[in-house]
């Protein structure tokens, strides 16, 4: 059986790559991207009534935190209706995106900015080396050059300092995650192409 799972494995990755390169393999390529993305669907929709079950189980047990289990279940089956019979371009979903959930991310937003400073304060008093200071300094120019005051931007943090950090600095060290991200990923998909990795398998 996993012999059979490893063959399917690799001649459907061998069908998507030579897709890339030879149009002969173009419709069998997008005929099996069709099917990942159906079956990742699936598994979201799985995962979805998973968490559904689990906090289902929490109501009536009566566990702690239940309200906002149940908070989750009613929001998240109101908007699945509302999704399926009114579709997501309807007026009334555009009105709960931009009444509630993009609130919600904001305040997300604002918790997360206070998280890390109160983070680095912590990293200062139990490692206070150079990176440490260079982590609270950047975090620290970056939430003032956000800032937004009566008058406007501070001057100089918003119109040059942040600039510099989030286009030139952040977006560098972006970059390079995502370049490794790449290479980590190229890795796994020939490790599995060539059959050395059977994640599918257990192994």
């Amino acid at each position: 059986m996993r012999v059979f799972t490893a063959v399917i494995a690799i001649a459907a990755g061998v069908l998507v790559l030579g897709g890339y390169f030879f149009p002969v393999l173009a419709a069998i390529q997008t005929l099996l991207l069709n099917w990942a993305i159906v079956l990742a669907g699936m598994a979201a929709l799985v995962g979805i009534f998973n968490l559904v079950s689990v906090h289902t189980n929490k109501i009536r047990s009566q566990q702690k935190g239940s309200v906002y289990s149940a908070i989750l279940v009613i929001a998240l089956t109101a908007t699945f209706i509302g999704g399926i019979i009114l579709r997501p371009d309807h007026g009334t979903m555009a009105i709960l995106m931009n009444g509630i959930i993009i609130p919600v991310e904001a305040s997300l937003m604002g918790l997360l900015t206070v998280s890390l400073i109160y983070a680095a304060i912590r990293l200062l008093r139990r490692r206070a080396d150079l990176m440490s200071v260079v982590f609270l300094v950047t975090a620290v120019l970056l939430i003032l050059g956000s800032a937004t005051l009566p008058f406007g931007n501070i001057p100089l943090l918003g119109s040059l300092v942040k600039p510099w950090i989030t286009q030139i600095l952040a977006l560098g060290g972006a970059r390079g995650i995502l370049i490794g991200v790449a290479l980590g990923t190229l890795t796994t998909g020939l490790r599995i192409l060539f059959g050395a990795d059977r994640p599918y398998g257990g192994n």
